[in-house]
């Protein structure tokens, strides 16, 4: 196949299903508000606004903004790697700049391929960290986790970026058009 076929495949209806107006709306309003959860997570772990994180404790404190969730993992066969990674520089930049790169890709509505991939590592680590498999889970397999994973696929596979979003123009830069894994 072609990358003009390729291309022209990103842009056609799937056979038998239509996205209405108030659908590509509806799921722009699921990419404001998913991204929101990522960007509020990084500005109340950086800035400590006391809701998660007390003031004390924020990162421009010198907090470490996985030393609390990574050091509480209590079950697991990965218990003692989270303990390990707990504090660590590293994993601390890692996860910040995580949480700021999706929150601002899906508010933004831009790198939502990219952002889906990085939202579903990342709930995929957290949800081995919490270990909803133990006894007492609310819910063993499906939680927050899985939820917000899918949904962040779900807006990068309906181009949820193109309404209420810089989506369509970033899809017209040179080097996403190069390169179009990067919508």
């Amino acid at each position: 196949m072609t990358t003009v076929a390729a291309h022209r495949l990103e842009h056609v209806e799937a056979p038998g299903a239509m996205l209405t107006k108030a659908a590509a709306k509806t799921l722009a309003v699921l990419r404001f508000a998913t991204g929101f959860v990522f960007l509020w997570a990084f500005l109340d772990k950086t800035f400590g606004f006391g809701y998660a994180t007390p003031s004390a404790k924020a990162w421009i404190n010198g907090g470490s903004p996985t030393k609390g969730f990574l050091s509480s993992v209590e079950a697991g066969p990965f218990q003692s790697l989270f303990h390990n990674l707990a504090g660590n520089v590293v994993v601390d930049w890692a996860f910040m700049l995580g949480l700021l790169g999706i929150g601002l890709a899906l508010i933004l509505g831009i790198g939502l391929r990219v952002a889906a991939g990085a939202t579903t590592a990342m709930m995929a680590m957290m949800w081995l960290a919490e270990w909803p498999l133990a006894s007492g889970s609310s819910n063993p397999i499906v939680d927050y986790h899985v939820i917000y994973a899918l949904g962040a696929v779900i807006i990068a596979l309906t181009y949820a970026g193109h309404t209420w979003g810089l989506g369509r123009l970033w899809a017209r830069l040179p080097l996403i058009q190069k390169n179009r894994w990067l919508i």
